[in-house]
C-alpha cells in the first residue's frame, strides 16, 4: 500500500449517479463520434457508460460493439449517419432489455450532469492502482502481509458464480459489489500500440493520441539485428505501459505473432519475421523479454506470443484443420513457441482458430497441456491461455467437434484456455449445471489471470507505474523507428545505380506510383495512430535541389489503365524515375490470402513504359509478401529494385536516405521471392513442408525449384572479403558433446556447442552495414535432407571503408540437431558442413561421430478415446480446402 493512503468506505465518485438522454442510433464506421476516452467490458449498459463518462467530466457518452463505451465533450458526426433506432442491435448482456450499439453502430446519450467541467471532461483518467481505491482496498486481496497467492485466493473467493463467468471473457467485468474495476484483455503491440478494443487514441493533440508506429515486423524481421528487435520491443513495451497508466489502454498486449511465414501467400506474413524457424525463435528472445521486462514477477506488460498452433493460413482459417507430421510439428511449428515458454518467460499463449490433429487448437488437451504446460514449464501462476477471437465458438461452429455452442466452451475451458476472446464463455453456467465443467477450473483460471494482473503491479503498483505520455514517442523513440526501417529495406538489383549520391546529379526527378504519396499504407496491419506518417512524396520535396514531379498512375490492383499515360507524361522530361508500389492491405491482410505471387498487372504495364524513358528507373517495392519481380528483374531499363516491406512512420525519409547513399543498404530476404508458377504448384492448404507428390516444398530449406531471389539475398553499395578466425574442430564425438551439456545440468537444444568467427572486411568505396548469415548442411539423418538451414546470423554496423569488424556466429546442439519420424530432436553422426552467407563465401567441414543421440523427446498425440472430453466431439479430418469463411 501507498503512504498516506486511508481505504475509505466509499470513494470519489461513488454517490455519482449520471441523468443521460437517448440521442439516437448512429452508423459509426470510423469509431469517431465520440473519441476522447473509451471502456471496454462485457457488463456494458447505458447507465454504465453514462456513469463512467460523466464522472470523467464528459457531457456525451455512447455504446460502440455491444462492451465499449466511447465519452467526449460534443459528437462529431463528420462521419456518421443517424439511423433507424433497431439498428442498434446488440442487447446488452447484462440488462437484455438495453440496447448497446452493434459493430460500427453507436447508441449515443447525452449526459446532463457531468462532474466537473463538461467543456473539458476534467476529471483525470489515469489507472489507480486496485488497491488503492475504495471499497476493494478493504478487502483481504489488499492485504500486503500475505503472500500473492493467497491474495488471489481471497479475491476469488468474493466472487459468486456469475462474477466469475463475467471475468472469463475478454470484456472481463470486474466485480462493481467490491470495487475490483473491469479490464479489457485485447490489446495490440505487434510493432508498436495498435488499435484494438482495449487501446485509445484520443483525439489530437490530447495526451496519449499516438504512439511510436514501427516498421511491421516483417521488414524489422529483415534486418536480421537482433539488438534491434530487443530495443523495438523495449520502446513498445514501455509505451505500452505507459498508456496502461494513463487508462488508455490494459497492461497485458496480443504481440508478437510468431508464426512462421510457411506460405507466401499467407495476408499475414507481414505480422511476422519470416519464413526461417531460427529466425522467428531469435526474434520472440529479443522481442517478448523487450516487451516485459527482465523481471517475469514485475513486468513492464504482459506479452502474448501467438497463435498457437500451425496457423499460418487465412482461407478457410475458422474451421481448418492441418495434420503436419511430427517432424514438421516439432522442427517448425512449435519451435517459437518452446523458444518463447522455455526461454522468453512470456505471460500468456493465444490458442489458434484451426484444429491440429484433428482437435481445434483451444480444446487440445495435447497442445494446451501435455505440451505447453508439461513439457514446455509453462505452470508459473501466472501463466494463462487466451483464445484467438470467436475461435471457442468456431469449435462448435465451423470444426463441428462439439454439437452446441456450451459444450464447445466447455472442452476449451478443460483443456487449458484460461480466457475467452468473445462470449461463449458466457454459457459456461449451464456447463456448470450440466456437470460438463467444474468450479475447481474456472478457479483456477481466475487464478492465473489475477494472478498475471499482480505481476504488472494492477493492484498494487510497480517500478513501471510512474510511466507517462512523456515516455511516449520521444525523439529517441522516433530515431528507432527510422533506424529500424532503414536497417531492413533490402536491394535485390542494382546495375551501379545506387546509391545516387549527390543531389545535384539530378534536377528533375520524377515520383510515380501508388506508393509515392503513400502514408498509413505504410504501416500495414494492426497498426496504431503515430504523432505523424512522412510520405515519400514529402520527403523527396524536401530534398534540396531536386525538382520532384509526381503522378499516380495506377492504383495498387487496378481494373484498367487509366492514369498511366497521364503518369508517363510526368515522367517523359525527367533526369531520374522512381517508381514506387507493390502490395498493400487490400490484397494481403488478417482474413485475405493473396491468390498468386504476380506483380499486379498494371502496375507492371506503367513500370514498363516507365522503362523504356531515357531516364533511369528505379523501382520500389513494399508489402510484406514477396511478389515475383522476374518481368522487372529482366527489363533493361530498370536499374535497380528495392524492397522496402512496411516502413511506416518514417517510410519515406528512410527511402530517400537509402536511395541517396546516406545510409547504407545491408536488409537481407526473411522470405523467398518464389516464381509465380509456384501458386499453381502447391496447394495452400498443404501443410507439409518437405517436398510430396502436391508440393515442391516450403521455405528455402525444402523447396526444389528455382527461386527468383532466395532466402536471406540482399545486395549492398560496398564489396566485401571474408576470413576465418575461430572455426570449430575437425570431429566431434556426439557422447563427448551431450556429457558436456548434462554436466551443466541441462540437456536440450539451447546447450552451447562452439562459436565461430570471421573477419568482414570492407573493401569497396561506401561504408556499409553487413549481415552475415551461417548456414549448415549434412548428409545425415532422415531423408529428405534439408537444403540448408540457418544456424546463425550477426549484423555488423557501418564497417568503414578499408575498415574490418568481426563477425560472432555461436553454435548451440540445436544447430546440429534434425528431427526424427516422431519429431523427437536427433544429433546425427556424420559429415556437416558450415557456409557463410548465400554464396558460401566461407566454407569449413566437420564430422560427427558416435551413435545418434536424442536431445529432447517430443510428447505424441493420443486417440481421442484417451482425452477427457465430457461431451460428445467429433475429431476433425485434414483440410485440402477452406472448411470456412
Amino acid at each position: 500500500m501507498a503512504q498516506n493512503f486511508t481505504c475509505q468506505a466509499g470513494g470519489p465518485g461513488a454517490s455519482y449517479n449520471a441523468t443521460i438522454d437517448y440521442q439516437g442510433c448512429y452508423l459509426d464506421p470510423s469509431v469517431s463520434i465520440l473519441g476522447a476516452v473509451k471502456l471496454s467490458t462485457i457488463a456494458m449498459t447505458p447507465q454504465f457508460c453514462g456513469n463512467f463518462c460523466g464522472a470523467r467530466g464528459y457531457s456525451y457518452a455512447g455504446i460502440n460493439f455491444g462492451t465499449q463505451c466511447f465519452c467526449d465533450v460534443s459528437p462529431n458526426f463528420s462521419n456518421a449517419e443517424k439511423t433507424n433506432d433497431t439498428t442498434c442491435s446488440s442487447f446488452c448482456y447484462t440488462e437484455p432489455s438495453e440496447r448497446c450499439g452493434a459493430t460500427y453502430v453507436m447508441s449515443l446519450y447525452e449526459v446532463t450532469n457531468p462532474q466537473g467541467n463538461a467543456s473539458e471532461g476534467t476529471s483525470s483518467n489515469d489507472f489507480t492502482p486496485a488497491c488503492l481505491t475504495s471499497p476493494l482496498c478493504s478487502y483481504q486481496v489488499c492485504n500486503t502481509s500475505l503472500s500473492i497467492p493467497e491474495r488471489v485466493a481471497s479475491l476469488i473467493s468474493e466472487f459468486e458464480l456469475e462474477d466469475k463467468i463475467l471475468n472469463l471473457v475478454d470484456a472481463a467485468a470486474g466485480v462493481a459489489r467490491i470495487g475490483l474495476p473491469a479490464y479489457e484483455w485485447w490489446n495490440e503491440a505487434t510493432h508498436g500500440v495498435g488499435s484494438a478494443p482495449g487501446v485509445q487514441f484520443p483525439n489530437m493533440p490530447a495526451n496519449y493520441s499516438y504512439a511510436t508506429s514501427f516498421p511491421s515486423p516483417i521488414l524489422t524481421g529483415a534486418a536480421f539485428d537482433d539488438a534491434l528487435v530487443r530495443a523495438v520491443g523495449e520502446t513498445v513495451g514501455r509505451e505500452g505501459r505507459a498508456f496502461g497508466n494513463g487508462g488508455f489502454a490494459g497492461f497485458d498486449y496480443w504481440a508478437p505473432n510468431m508464426n512462421a511465414f510457411r506460405d507466401p501467400r499467407w495476408g499475414r506474413g507481414q505480422e511476422t519475421p519470416g519464413e526461417d524457424i531460427y529466425h522467428v525463435q531469435q526474434y520472440v528472445r529479443n522481442y517478448v523479454p523487450g516487451l516485459q521486462g527482465p523481471d517475469a514477477n514485475a513486468k513492464q506488460i504482459i506479452a502474448t506470443c501467438k497463435h498457437y498452433a500451425v496457423y499460418d493460413v487465412e482461407t478457410g482459417r475458422y474451421g481448418n484443420d492441418y495434420d503436419p507430421s511430427p517432424q514438421d510439428l516439432t522442427e517448425y511449428f512449435l519451435a517459437a513457441f518452446k523458444t518463447c515458454v522455455r526461454d522468453a518467460d512470456v505471460g500468456s499463449v493465444m490458442c489458434a482458430y484451426n484444429a491440429v490433429g484433428g482437435y481445434p487448437s483451444c480444446a487440445s488437451e495435447y497442445l494446451l497441456e501435455e505440451v505447453l504446460r508439461e513439457h514446455w514449464g509453462f505452470d508459473d501462476p501466472y501463466s494463462y491461455v487466451v483464445s484467438d477471437c470467436g475461435a471457442v465458438t468456431d469449435i462448435y461452429q465451423f470444426h463441428n467437434f462439439t454439437n452446441t455452442e456450451q459444450a464447445a466452451a466447455s472442452v476449451a475451458l478443460n483443456a487449458g484456455t484460461d480466457i475467452e476472446c468473445g462470449s461463449s464463455f458466457l454459457k459456461l453456467n449451464s456447463s456448470l449445471a450440466d456437470g460438463e465443467v467444474t468450479v475447481a477450473r474456472m478457479d483456477q483460471a481466475l487464478n492465473r489471470l489475477y494472478s498475471a494482473l499482480f505481476t504488472v503491479g494492477y493492484f498494487d503498483g510497480n517500478q513501471y507505474t510512474s510511466l507517462d505520455f512523456s515516455n511516449v514517442a520521444t525523439p529517441a523513440d522516433q530515431a528507432l523507428a527510422y533506424r529500424a526501417a532503414v536497417e531492413g529495406m533490402t536491394l535485390l538489383q542494382n546495375d551501379g545505380l545506387l546509391p545516387l549520391g549527390e543531389t545535384n546529379s539530378y534536377k528533375n526527378v520524377a515520383l510515380i506510383g501508388p506508393y509515392a504519396n503513400a502514408t498509413t499504407q505504410m504501416q500495414g496491419d494492426y497498426s496504431g495512430t503515430p504523432k505523424y506518417l512522412r510520405s515519400p512524396l514529402s520527403a523527396f520535396q524536401n530534398q534540396s535541389g531536386w525538382n520532384v514531379t509526381y503522378a499516380m498512375g495506377t492504383t495498387i490492383n487496378a481494373y484498367n489503365d487509366s492514369g498511366i499515360q497521364a503518369a508517363v507524361d510526368a515522367a517523359s522530361n525527367a533526369d531520374l524515375i522512381i517508381f514506387l508500389g507493390g502490395i498493400d492491405g487490400t490484397l494481403e491482410n488478417e482474413q485475405n490470402d493473396r491468390e498468386n505471387l504476380t506483380y499486379p498487372s498494371y502496375q507492371l504495364e506503367l513500370i514498363s513504359q516507365l522503362a523504356a524513358l531515357p531516364a533511369p528507373l528505379v523501382v520500389v517495392t513494399f508489402g510484406g509478401g514477396q511478389l515475383d519481380h522476374t518481368p522487372i528483374f529482366e527489363n533493361e531499363g530498370c536499374s535497380a529494385v528495392v524492397w522496402a516491406g512496411y516502413p511506416s512512420q518514417d517510410g519515406g525519409p528512410a527511402i530517400l536516405d537509402v536511395l541517396t547513399g546516406k545510409q547504407s543498404i545491408a536488409g537481407r530476404l526473411p522470405i523467398t521471392q518464389y516464381p509465380a508458377s509456384y501458386a499453381n504448384e502447391t496447394n495452400i492448404f498443404d501443410i507439409a513442408l518437405r517436398p510430396n507428390v502436391n508440393s515442391t516444398g516450403r521455405t528455402y530449406k525444402w523447396y526444389t525449384g528455382i527461386p527468383v531471389r532466395p532466402f536471406g539475398f540482399g545486395m549492398h553499395y560496398t564489396t566485401f572479403s571474408f576470413s576465418w578466425d575461430d572455426q570449430p574442430g575437425s570431429s566431434y564425438n556426439i557422447a563427448h558433446l551431450v556429457a558436456a551439456c548434462e554436466t551443466e545440468s541441462y540437456l536440450n537444444d539451447n546447450c552451447p556447442f562452439t562459436t565461430v568467427t570471421a573477419t568482414v572486411s570492407n573493401t569497396g568505396n561506401h561504408i556499409s552495414d553487413y549481415v552475415g548469415l551461417l548456414f549448415i548442411s549434412s548428409d545425415s539423418g532422415p531423408l529428405p535432407l534439408p537444403n540448408k538451414s540457418l544456424v546463425s546470423y550477426s549484423r555488423l554496423h557501418k564497417i568503414t571503408v578499408g575498415g574490418s569488424d568481426q563477425l560472432v556466429l555461436p553454435l548451440t546442439l540445436g544447430s546440429l540437431a534434425r528431427a526424427d519420424e516422431d519429431g523427437n530432436l536427433v544429433i546425427y553422426p556424420g559429415s556437416y558442413k558450415l557456409m557463410l552467407d548465400n554464396d558460401a563465401c566461407l566454407e569449413f567441414s566437420f564430422t560427427l561421430t558416435g551413435e545418434e543421440t536424442i536431445i529432447e523427446t517430443t510428447p505424441v498425440q493420443k486417440p481421442s478415446a484417451q482425452y477427457n472430453f465430457t461431451v460428445p466431439v467429433n475429431v476433425q479430418p485434414p483440410s485440402w480446402e477452406a472448411y470456412s469463411f
